[in-house]
């Protein structure tokens, strides 16, 4: 689905990286695409699985490599949780190491259905960390070197930083 999605949107050079594994995650051409790659998605599913898949692993390297280079790395779901410095692993009901590439950072994913649950504890294990409540079909872009994000879709995100939250919406 995200190759066809990406071709509809007129990228003519997509792949879908067989990633599926911490085996796969240091496979040496898994490794190689990625470190050539211009645009990296991850998409979302099994956050903890995603996460610890990733973690100190080749794949990650050559991503973060390929950023560094000028790569753009984006994410839905859970793969926009594992970016940031921690995540929400909800069975667990704990907060986990997450890749690092958003400093200081939680994304809370699918904000208007069923991620606002999570606030509350969150703010609590997290308290000095920004929270990012994204709404379904919303997202937002790091559009530039001043390091401003802007919100694109039909929903808003919402930042939390303690007891503190503002909520944007598309074009803020």
């Amino acid at each position: 689905n995200g190759v066809n999605w990406f071709q509809s949107l007129g990228a003519s050079d997509v792949r879908a990286l067989p990633l599926v594994d911490k085996a796969s995650a240091n496979d040496a051409d898994v490794v190689a695409a990625l470190d050539k790659s211009q645009l990296i998605y991850m998409l979302g599913g099994f956050t903890h699985y995603l996460g610890q898949t990733l973690l100190k692993s080749a794949a990650w390297q050559a991503m973060f490599n390929a950023f560094n280079g000028g790569a753009i790395i984006a994410g839905s779901s859970a793969g926009a949780m594992v970016m940031c410095d921690y995540y929400y692993h909800p069975a667990a009901d704990e907060v986990v190491e997450g890749l690092g590439l958003i400093d200081g950072a939680c994304v809370i994913p699918h904000f208007n259905t069923f991620g606002k649950s999570w606030v509350n504890r969150l703010v609590h294990l997290l308290p000095e960390t920004v929270l990012i409540g994204i709404d379904e079909e919303t997202g937002m872009l790091n559009d530039g070197p001043d390091g401003m994000w802007q919100v694109y879709g039909k929903g808003a995100i919402t930042l939390y930083k303690g007891q503190m939250s503002q909520s944007f919406i598309s074009g803020k």
